[in-house]
């Protein structure tokens, strides 16, 4: 593994924009399923 403090803070920064990339990716797809959900409800509640 790599020992030297540009490893670290390389392998630092990698770990960080993928956890940022898919936090952003399961907020984005919840926000779409919401509008669809609140589209039904009034129908069925009719």
């Amino acid at each position: 593994m790599l020992k030297t403090p540009v490893g670290l803070v390389t392998v630092g920064l990698t770990v960080a924009i993928l956890l940022a990339a898919s936090l952003l990716i399961v907020t984005g797809t919840r926000g779409e399923d919401r509008p669809a959900a609140v589209r039904v409800l009034p129908r069925a509640v009719k």
